[in-house]
C-alpha cells in the first residue's frame, strides 16, 4: 500500500501550499508577529537555520533516504549501531509517545511527566486545572496527562539515544532527516529543529535533564533497503515521527505527532521557536471563516483536554464522523481547510507531500470539522478534528507542564496508511 508520486515539481509544491497558508494567515489576521505578547497566532521571522532548511532540497526518494541512512549508520560505533537497528515489527513501531523518555523508562514521575512542574501543585497538575479533579469528556478519569488516554502510549523507546552522538553523528542524522521531511519554514525539518530547540529550553528552564535534544531516540526498523519494507522512526518528547518505506516508495508517513512547549515565541542560541503557530493559526483561520450555522453544525458536545488518538491508541477511528461536512463548505472555506491539513502533510518529503495532499483533496467533500472549546484555538480546552475518509488531525491546547500557558498536542494519521498498513 503505497503513495504514489507525482510530477508535481518541489517548486509548485511550496508554492500551493504556501498560498494556503498566507490565506488560512490574512483570514485569522495574523500576518505580523505580535511584538506584545507573542501570541500563538504570530508569524515571526524563521531564524537563519529555518531559512536555511527552507531552500534545502526535500526530494526524498527512497533510493536517497537509504543512502543517507547507510551513512548515518557507519559513523556510529557497533554498540551504537545495535542500539540503532531493530526489527520491524508492529510492537516496535507503535512503540512511540508524547511523554519524556525519563517517564516511560521508569525516572522520576510528576502526574505522569516527568520533572517537578514549577507552576503546578503536589499532585503534579497544573495550577488552573479542572475544577475538583474533573476530567472533561473524551479522556481518561484516571488523571492521565498523556494524549490518547492511555498515559504515553509506551514503553521505553527503541533505538539510539541521541546523547551518544558526536558533531559528525549529529550532522549525518540531520542529513538523512533533511532528506525524510519537507522543507518549507516551520514545517518538517525546520520544524524538527525548533522542536529540539523547544526542549533544551524546557531542560534550561525548569525541566532539568530529563528535556532536551541529547533525550530522543533514532530507530531503523528493519534494513534500510529499496526491495523491502522498513521504517525510518525518529521522535523524544512532543515529537514521532515514522516514515515507512515498501519497495522503494513511502508507504505511510503516520502516525506523525506534535506538541510544543513553549507555545509562544522564544528564542534559544539566536534560533527563534514558533513551529507550531503556524498550525493553529490556519485551525483559527478556517473556524473564523464559519458562520453562525456552520459554527453549530461543527461543535462537538463536551469538553477535550488531549486528543483521542494518542500514543497507544492504534486503529481506533471512530465509526462515525461528527461535525460539519466538507461538502457544505464554500469553496473558500475548503481552501481553508486543505491549508490546515496542509500544514501537518508538509511536514513529509516535498514530492510525497503533494501527492498525498491531492489525495486528500479529492475528499474533500466527505471531510468533517469539528471543534470544541473556544474557536482561538490558543486557548487550554481548545479543540479542533478533521476526519475524512482517510485523514485524521487532531490539535489540542493543554496545561503547561513546566511553564505556565497553553501547550498544544496534535497528531496526523491516516485510516490506510497508518504504518504503511501495518495492524499487528
Amino acid at each position: 500500500m503505497t503513495i504514489a508520486r507525482t510530477s508535481t515539481s518541489r517548486l509548485r509544491w511550496h508554492a500551493a501550499t504556501s498560498a494556503l497558508v498566507a490565506l488560512a494567515l490574512a483570514v485569522a489576521g495574523c500576518g505580523t508577529a505580535d511584538d506584545t505578547d507573542g501570541s500563538a497566532t504570530s508569524t515571526a521571522s524563521p531564524s537563519a537555520s529555518s531559512t536555511e532548511s527552507s531552500t534545502d532540497s526535500s526530494t526524498g526518494s527512497s533510493s536517497e533516504v537509504v543512502s543517507l541512512a547507510e551513512a548515518f549508520a557507519a559513523t556510529l560505533d557497533e554498540d551504537q549501531q545495535a542500539e540503532l537497528e531493530q526489527d520491524y515489527t508492529f510492537e516496535n513501531a507503535s512503540n512511540w509517545s508524547n511523554f519524556p523518555n525519563a517517564l516511560l523508562s521508569g525516572g522520576p514521575s510528576s502526574g505522569g511527566m516527568g520533572g517537578t512542574p514549577p507552576t503546578g501543585d503536589a499532585s503534579g497538575m497544573p495550577s488552573g486545572g479542572p475544577p475538583d479533579g474533573e476530567m472533561p469528556t473524551g479522556m481518561p478519569t484516571d488523571g492521565g496527562m498523556a494524549g490518547g488516554g492511555t498515559g504515553g502510549g509506551s514503553t521505553s523507546r527503541v533505538g539510539l539515544q541521541t546523547d551518544s552522538l558526536s558533531d559528525e553523528q549529529w550532522t549525518a542524522l540531520e542529513d538523512l532527516l533533511r532528506a525524510a521531511t519537507g522543507s518549507g519554514a516551520d514545517e518538517g525539518f525546520d520544524e524538527i529543529l525548533q522542536h529540539l530547540a523547544a526542549d533544551d529550553y524546557l531542560g534550561e528552564n525548569g525541566g532539568g535533564d530529563e528535556y532536551g535534544r541529547g533525550n530522543f531516540f533514532i530507530a531503523f526498523l528493519g534494513t534500510p533497503t529499496d526491495s523491502g519494507t522498513w521504517e525510518l522512526q525518529f521522535g523524544g518528547h512532543h515529537l514521532a515521527l515514522a516514515n515507512t518505506y515498501v519497495d522503494g516508495a513511502l508507504g505511510g508517513a503516520t502516525p506523525s505527532f506534535r506538541g510544543i512547549e513553549p507555545f509562544e515565541t522564544v528564542t534559544v542560541d539566536d534560533e527563534t521557536v514558533q513551529p507550531e503557530q503556524q498550525e493553529a493559526a490556519a485551525f483559527a483561520a478556517l473556524l473564523a471563516s464559519l458562520d453562525a450555522d456552520q459554527l453549530a453544525t461543527a461543535k462537538l458536545e463536551g469538553s477535550y483536554n488531549d486528543i483521542l488518538l494518542g500514543p497507544g491508541e492504534d486503529w481506533a477511528f471512530p465509526e462515525t464522523s461528527e461535525g460539519l461536512k466538507g461538502s457544505e463548505l464554500t469553496d473558500d472555506q475548503k481552501q481553508l481547510l486543505l491549508a490546515a491539513i496542509g500544514t501537518y502533510v508538509g511536514d513529509v518529503d516535498d514530492e510525497d507531500a503533494a501527492a498525498i495532499l491531492a489525495t486528500y483533496e479529492s475528499q474533500i467533500d466527505d471531510t468533517y470539522v469539528s471543534w470544541a472549546g473556544s474557536t482561538s484555538m490558543d486557548t487550554i480546552g481548545d479543540y479542533l478534528r478533521i476526519d475524512g475518509p482517510q485523514v485524521w488531525i487532531e490539535f489540542s491546547q493543554q496545561h503547561g507542564i513546566v511553564l505556565e500557558g497553553a501547550h498544544p498536542h496534535a497528531v496526523w494519521r491516516d485510516k490506510l496508511t497508518d504504518y504503511a498498513g501495518l495492524t499487528s
